[in-house]
């Protein structure tokens, strides 16, 4: 114990977190939660390294994974995890960083191995010693793309076979940050950005600083399509973490109400006005109409693969007919309380036909008093930000 303690102790905390978090990731954590978690006791520098290879890893997996049997001839979901990981972690930083010393990696990564699976440190340390910067060839589209094929096959049927490897080729690159600035409001101190197409949509020139709320372009240009006015009744129906709950009262509202399932996330909604922890698939609990409501449906989230890769190696094609059934139930229940002459907006930041085009055909056609106005499409690598889609339904 007191060997694996000091062999873990001379890995650097940056590679030592990285490894951890993949780890948790391979668990079913999200990346960007845990490295908040775990970032917050080393330096800035050290955090900022342990972020590129956590996303760097993920992001690019197929072509480590490709890249490890292409140095060791062997393929890596064969090989145990720890040596799996250890290996994407010290080919990505090795290939495609700038900067890292070479020998660094290759020490941190056969140390962590030792501690994991000691009788692999050997033909990991081998293995590491092949790596170069020399050109590969990628066997097919999927591997250079980074994405599993059957993802890149649905969007190629659904988008066209340049959207999809545009939407691909988006999510191998760091997120651009966006934030929220309310009319009349001055950007946070210390905060440099600029304005962009969308009002009140500004592109970060920096990291975000302090307590700074990122919110993506592509959230903020949806809400406007509610066409919220002074003195509407606003009802959001999926609302943490709040960004959009927030945009929506800028305009002077007579009353908006807040819901979540969630009572943890529900606390990171502002305290701006009533918020009402429920589940929306479940008979609402209100009174009264309302004259806009909004559903941001829970969803596979494919279209923020930038900001979650992760999602992309995680999701199952069963998994879109599984949101799409409670998609179906809550947008269902906005149905129900909408007003007569009201509006109701469903956006989802999936691509998936399942949780958009088929919830709106399955909604309308239970609820003659609903039509359809317009759908919108944001797409990755078209589009800046995540992939959104947005329905504006109409009550009579």
């Amino acid at each position: 114990m007191l060997v694996t303690g000091v062999q873990m102790r001379s890995v650097s905390p940056s590679r030592r977190v990285a490894f951890q978090v993949l780890e948790q990731v391979a668990s079913g954590g999200y990346a960007s939660d845990i490295l908040r978690a775990k970032t917050g006791s080393i330096s800035s520098r050290d955090a900022g390294l342990a972020s590129q290879i956590v996303f760097g890893c993920l992001r690019f997996q197929a072509q480590l994974d490709y890249l490890i049997r292409h140095y060791s001839g062997k393929a890596a979901e064969t090989l145990d995890l720890p040596v799996q990981l250890a290996l994407r972690m010290t080919i990505f930083q090795l290939r495609y960083l700038e900067r890292v010393p070479a020998h660094a990696a290759v020490h941190d990564s056969v140390q962590l191995v030792k501690v994991h699976c000691r009788a692999a440190a050997g033909f990991a340390n081998a293995v590491l010693r092949k790596v170069n910067r020399d050109p590969v060839s990628w066997p097919d589209a999927a591997t250079a793309l980074s994405c599993p094929a059957w993802l890149l096959d649905r969007w190629t049927e659904h988008f066209g076979e340049q959207a999809a490897r545009s939407i691909a080729r988006a999510a191998l690159e760091e997120p651009i940050p966006y934030v929220r600035i309310s009319p009349g409001s001055g950007l946070p101190s210390g905060t440099e950005a600029e304005p962009t197409d969308i009002p009140g949509a500004f592109r970060l020139l920096l990291p975000p600083r302090g307590n700074v709320r990122l919110h993506d372009i592509s959230s903020q240009a949806i809400l406007p399509l509610l066409d919220l006015a002074p003195g509407h009744t606003f009802l959001d129906l999926c609302a943490a973490p709040g960004n959009k709950t927030a945009q929506a009262l800028e305009t002077p509202l007579r009353l908006a109400v807040a819901c979540d399932i969630s009572e943890r996330r529900i606390r990171e909604i502002p305290d701006l006005c009533p918020r009402v922890l429920l589940d929306a698939t479940q008979p609402l609990p209100f009174g009264m109409k309302f004259d806009r409501v909004f559903v941001d449906a829970p969803c596979s989230g494919t279209g923020t693969l930038g900001r979650n890769p992760e999602i992309k190696w995680r999701v199952r094609p069963d998994d879109f007919q599984r949101f799409h059934e409670r998609q179906v139930q809550i947008l269902s229940r906005a149905a129900e309380t909408v007003s007569p002459g009201g509006k109701i907006l469903y956006a989802t930041c999936s691509l998936e036909q399942e949780e958009n085009e088929d919830v709106i055909e399955g909604v309308l056609a239970n609820f003659s008093n609903l039509r359809c106005e317009r759908t919108e499409w944001r797409l990755p690598g078209r589009n800046p930000g995540d992939g959104f889609f947005a329905a504006l339904l109409s009550a009579t």
